[in-house]
């Protein structure tokens, strides 16, 4: 389970306090008592989408299927500096990515450190 703290949700309203689908993610999370693939969960679900794994195994297949657009170079150091804003607003844009759960996906990353998330793709280089 990945377990978002209270302060961290507030330092991401912060951040994300112009999008209201951003804002639903994070009242969700917070409602999950913090349990972030339980809250991925339960927002796939929303979105139709029907999960056939565990929670935390489908987050994370979930985050690794996006994870050439996430770590492209123009974001990583935004992303290095736990900020979302640029980074959410290109996965809103790209046609195939399930919106509501850019929230969850990206805290995910940031969780799980994004240099150790991205350096698959960084040992191909």
């Amino acid at each position: 389970m990945t377990k978002v703290t209270s302060k961290e949700i507030a330092q991401f309203r912060s951040q994300l306090a112009d999008d209201p689908s951003d804002m639903e993610a994070l009242d969700l999370i917070e409602d999950c008592d913090g349990d972030l693939e339980d809250a991925a969960m339960t927002l796939a679900i929303r979105a139709g989408q029907q999960p056939e794994r565990a929670n935390s195994e489908w987050l994370d297949a979930l985050a690794r299927k996006w994870r050439a657009v996430i770590c492209q170079q123009e974001y990583r150091e935004d992303l290095l500096n736990s900020s979302l804003p640029k980074m959410m607003e290109h996965l809103k844009t790209t046609p195939t990515f399930p919106k509501i759960l850019a929230t969850p996906v990206l805290i995910y990353v940031l969780k799980q450190g994004v240099n150790n998330f991205c350096e698959p793709l960084d040992s191909l280089k």
